[in-house]
């Protein structure tokens, strides 16, 4: 049997496969942005792909602490429309 990847979604904090996530990454230059991917440079945090989790990764901040940095509210609104486009 080959071993599934699992990751904590920062939102729900539920186990779950990585490919069913969605992967927020902080670049060396301090962007924000999703990795479709999964493979791209930088911290990442998993995410499910749910408006909720979303919503409360913003309401308790769990996102900003988990790439230890401060997050504009404007791009949260841009991960918002782009997992909206993913659902």
């Amino acid at each position: 049997m080959k071993k599934i990847p699992m990751r904590q979604c920062v939102g729900c904090h539920n186990m779950v496969s990585k490919k069913e996530m969605i992967r927020i990454i902080k670049t060396s230059e301090g962007e924000i942005m999703l990795d479709a991917t999964g493979k791209k440079n930088g911290r990442g945090a998993y995410i499910c792909k749910s408006a909720e989790c979303l919503q409360k990764a913003i309401k308790n901040r769990s996102l900003e602490r988990s790439l230890k940095v401060n997050i504009p509210s404007e791009i949260y609104d841009s991960l918002k429309e782009e997992l909206g486009r993913i659902e």
